[in-house]
């Protein structure tokens, strides 16, 4: 038998237990709202247990995206020589092995000290049993990423000596661990720079900061536990397993077919199709990655074909991926009201107008630009328009049914994320028929490996998080800056620059985690409306997906459609001065944001 045939065989049992896990969590949300509905009453500790699959998810996942080379990191080592770039793998990915094998030591610390106390979870089963996979997860990270390394055998044992450093740190005498946390920090920074995986960045970070304070570490895997227990955190992998159902089947193809047809004949009017599929599409798909991959080899081929130049057309392709934000049903959205205290329902209608305003103004620099370059326009016909509303008529109503369920009070989020799970693989399983079980089982799979790349950093992000909050951080800045700014209009200018940097250098998601804690008291003793900051804060990391160095969309449409990151600066830079342009008047501007809410 050849390696490639050995391969799956060897990853059966992993693959299996992730779609178990993401089936578990799909079918136990709707067996709630059937039984509650039809019977009354529900499954006594189902909820507890999907929360907790959450944590297997999280962790199995990061094990798959390790396994696929899909673990989220900054990029900027891809700007070394070739000379130098073996080196840098070398080094970041030791480091990295270290972090994750000291993360592996504290989750069995966690784990045992669990089944000493015997505390149980859902259904009866005792908590150390969920909490078992965290050491499970990272010791095959670090394993993965050991052996997956693109280096020789005699570099790969060289990081293997990564997993004896947590042995080291037990013979550090405790007036030595002061003398040690800096220059281990700026380690941990180099390492990022060089391409280490962003959870192993956030981790080490808050293993060095309680090793600091000699607080056990066991309190960095601790408050990935805490994370399972979040009543709203199963919506985020259900959505995304939903949006990656949609991608995969033909929903993109019948959306853009509606927007052809609707707006196709305007002036420039290929461009506004292009930014409303790609707008549209992106809240349903949970990343607008996935977005970019899956729609972009049918979108920049048509644009270019118009006549729109490859600049504007590879500009707005790429841009257009992460302008939906904002667009119910996003998953930042849904996280942030968690994290930050604030209505979802608040959220979601103070984000319509300044997410159309973004869409708006991105669609119309692109046809600008196209009706100066001459782009063909296609003749507005009624009766396609007509054809292809009825085609895509699920597709359109999702949205609607998603936030009816969740706001008329039919269904919990979870809920009504499971629920349209079930939507998505019915339309293109049984409606369409574009997918066979086969195929549903792939995409499964790949859908575990995105949750778990941006799960596990959630998971350790939350570690640092609970350091910040105990060290006073925020409280300590919120007076540095109360002392140092007077007016809010200030403090505004510089959130904004702040954001926007962070934004080049975190995912959108572990900035929620561990940004938001810092600015909310900040802002709050401003006078800025909780969901205004909500806005500002969601409207600037759109921008960061377009920054570099980490710039996601950049690097996935560097790698989709083979082109220089240096090019791609250049396309994106007048669509990111744009959207910057309207990220500062909806922050100077509340009203825009919090008129529909019907806040002052």
């Amino acid at each position: 038998m050849t390696g490639s045939g050995r391969a799956p065989r060897r990853h059966l049992i992993e693959d299996a237990v992730a779609l178990i896990v993401l089936g578990l969590m799909s079918a136990l949300p709707l067996a709630e709202v059937g039984v509650r509905e039809f019977i009354g009453g529900g499954f006594a500790g189902s909820i507890s247990f999907v929360q907790h699959m959450t944590l297997w998810i999280s962790f199995l996942g990061a094990a798959l995206a390790a396994r696929t080379g899909r673990l989220l990191a900054l990029s900027t080592g891809s700007f070394l020589s070739e000379r130098w770039r073996v080196t840098a793998d070398t080094a970041q990915t030791f480091v990295s092995v270290a972090v994750t094998t000291c993360l592996c030591w504290a989750s069995i610390d966690l784990v045992l000290i669990d089944r000493s106390f015997g505390d149980l979870a859902a259904w009866g089963i005792p908590i150390w049993v969920f909490n078992a996979i965290m050491p499970l997860g990272f010791a095959l990270i670090a394993a993965r990423q050991i052996f997956h390394a693109s280096l020789s055998a005699r570099g790969k044992a060289l990081v293997a000596l990564g997993c004896v450093v947590p042995i080291g740190f037990i013979f550090v005498p405790d007036a030595a661990v002061g003398l040690l946390v800096w220059p281990l920090g700026v380690i941990i920074l180099l390492s990022t720079l060089l391409g280490m995986p962003i959870y192993a960045a956030l981790g080490g970070a808050a293993l060095l900061l309680f090793w600091q304070e000699g607080t056990p570490i066991s309190a960095v895997p601790g408050e990935a536990y805490r994370m399972s227990t979040s009543p709203m955190l199963p919506a985020i992998p259900l959505f995304t397993l939903a949006g990656y159902v949609l991608a995969a089947g033909g929903s993109g193809q019948r959306l853009l077919r509606v927007f052809s047809a609707g707006v196709g004949w305007m002036p420039g009017g290929l461009a506004v199709v292009v930014t409303l599929v790609l707008a549209f599409f992106t809240p349903l798909t949970g990343a607008s990655g996935v977005t970019i991959l899956a729609m972009g080899g049918i979108l920049l081929p048509m644009l270019v074909k118009s006549r729109y130049s490859e600049a504007n057309a590879l500009g707005l392709v790429t841009v257009s991926g992460s302008i939906g934000v904002l667009i119910p049903p996003s998953l930042p959205v849904i996280l942030y009201a968690y994290y930050a205290e604030v209505s979802l329902e608040d959220l979601f209608l103070a984000g319509v107008l300044p997410g159309v305003l973004l869409i708006v103004a991105v669609a119309a620099w692109a046809a600008w630009r196209g009706v100066r370059g001459g782009a063909v326009r296609t003749p507005f016909d009624g009766g396609e328009l007509g054809a292809a509303i009825w085609q895509a008529k699920w597709e359109l109503l999702l949205p609607g049914i998603v936030l009816f369920g969740i706001f008329g009070g039919f269904a919990t989020l979870v809920e009504a994320a499971a629920l349209t799970v079930l939507y998505a693989i019915c339309l293109e399983a049984l409606v369409f028929r574009e997918l066979k079980l086969r195929d549903i089982l792939r995409v499964a799979t790949e859908s575990a490996a995105m949750i778990g790349g941006f799960m596990i950093i959630l998971s350790v992000a939350l570690g640092l998080t609970n350091y910040l909050i105990i060290a006073q951080i925020p409280m300590h800045l919120l007076e540095w800056v109360r002392a140092a700014i007077d007016s809010p209009y200030m403090f505004l200018l510089l959130l904004n620059i702040f954001l926007i940097v962070v934004g080049a250098v975190m995912d959108i998601y572990s900035a929620i985690i561990v940004v938001v804690p810092l600015i909310a008291p900040m802002a709050s003793a401003y006078g800025i409306h909780p969901v205004h900051l909500g806005i500002i804060f969601l409207a600037n990391m759109q921008l960061g997906y377009l920054m570099p160095p980490m710039g996601e969309n950049l690097f996935l449409s560097a790698y989709r459609f083979d082109k220089s990151l240096a090019y791609l600066y250049r396309c994106v830079l007048p669509f990111v001065g744009i959207i910057t342009i309207v990220v500062l008047f909806i922050t100077y501007v509340p009203i825009f944001t919090l008129w529909l809410i019907g806040s002052p």
